[in-house]
């Protein structure tokens, strides 16, 4: 095993540490909460810690490795949760559980991925500030009409309002509501657990490595470094820049479906997916170094945990966690706290190198 591992590439070495880490870690997790030794709160972090790293992978996809600002990628979480919520909910006890929860994720994957190709033909002619500005309106405009969004059911079929739920035109009595506006879609199965959210974060994960590392991966990064020079030798960039949305938007998708599958009522309230959800989405990328994948994972589970554990210190730990958000932007970004890092630290423990942010990874 050790013979086959120093064969690899230095790109496939990396690879396999990520994903090995990623399986011992949550072996370690499942072993603890097993054995009790996790508490209630913590169990009930571990969905949503997947559901971050699945947001992480995604929209690092598209800063860090597309080179383009979308600070609207809550929306495509938010399309591919009401989407997925809806199956489930129209389809409780006609399928076994498990099948059910499949179809939702794949659902929500797909709505997604169809919205992300929709927004993205117009909107990834813009570069920069263009783009952030188009994409925060896009989550925004999602979560609004969704909140004036009525859907109803009774026998004559399913029925639609913009305006109110009485305005449905169905019999209240003997059918039911299922998506109510501000209200939401209340009822569905809590289907998600640690162990499929985990499975879906190592598809997310092989998927975008495989991309970043394959010809169409290559593409997308000559299009993110010089997107003069790569059409100058034939690359199609609003292909690639399509590719690249698309498969992130249906990635966060899959992390909406598992989303609403942990929670009984899911609202799009602003603190849900709104603005503040895509910035901090955005956050978990730029700390965990831009285009660093594994990175962007440690990122979004250490920066969710953070305000948890320090929970006990009650308006002291959001404190703390502003001082934790600067210390990893100074070590991450800094000139001076690098040059110090490889000097008194990187250079006496090589092992350490891995761990560094990387370009393009």
């Amino acid at each position: 095993m050790k013979q086959k591992f120093q064969m690899m590439d230095a790109t496939s070495r990396d690879d396999f540490m990520t994903y090995a880490g990623l399986v011992l870690a949550y072996v370690i997790v499942s072993v603890l909460a097993a054995t009790g030794a996790l508490n209630s709160q913590m169990k009930g972090l571990l969905v949503p810690l997947c559901v971050y790293a699945i947001m992480a992978i995604s929209l690092n996809l598209v800063v860090g490795i597309l080179g383009e600002l979308s600070i609207g990628h809550a929306g495509f979480m938010c399309v591919g949760a009401f989407a997925s919520a809806f199956f489930s909910k129209v389809t409780v006890g006609g399928m076994p559980d498990l099948l059910r929860f499949i179809i939702a994720i794949l659902i929500g994957g797909v709505v997604a991925g169809i919205f992300g190709f929709l927004i993205g033909i117009p909107v990834l002619r813009l570069r920069g500030d263009y783009l952030a500005i188009v994409t925060l309106a896009f989550g925004e405009i999602i979560k609004n009409i969704i909140n004036v969004l009525y859907i109803g059911r009774d026998k004559a079929g399913y029925h639609f309002s913009v305006t109110s739920a009485n305005d449905l035109g169905m019999d209240l009595a003997n059918g039911e509501i299922i998506v109510n506006g501000p209200q939401g879609i209340t009822g569905t199965p809590k289907s998600a657990t640690f162990t499929i959210a985990f499975v879906v974060l190592m598809i997310s994960l092989i998927v975008v490595l495989n991309l970043i590392h394959s010809r169409d991966g290559r593409a997308i990064m000559s299009v993110r470094d010089n997107a003069i020079a790569a059409e100058s030798v034939g690359i199609n960039i609003t292909k690639y820049k399509l590719i690249a949305f698309t498969i992130s938007a249906v990635i966060a998708g899959f992390a909406g479906a598992i989303y609403a599958h942990n929670l009984a009522t899911l609202i799009a309230t602003p603190a849900r997916f709104g603005y503040n959800m895509s910035i901090m989405f955005l956050v978990f990328v730029v700390l965990g170094g831009i285009g660093n994948t594994r990175g962007s994972i440690i990122a979004a589970v250490a920066l969710t945990l953070i305000p948890e554990v320090l929970r006990f210190m009650s308006n002291y730990r959001m404190l703390i966690y502003s001082i934790v958000l600067i210390v990893i932007m100074l070590i991450n970004w800094s000139p001076e706290v690098k040059g110090l890092l490889d000097k008194y630290v990187y250079s006496r423990i090589p092992f350490l190198h891995k761990f560094k942010a990387k370009e393009g990874k």
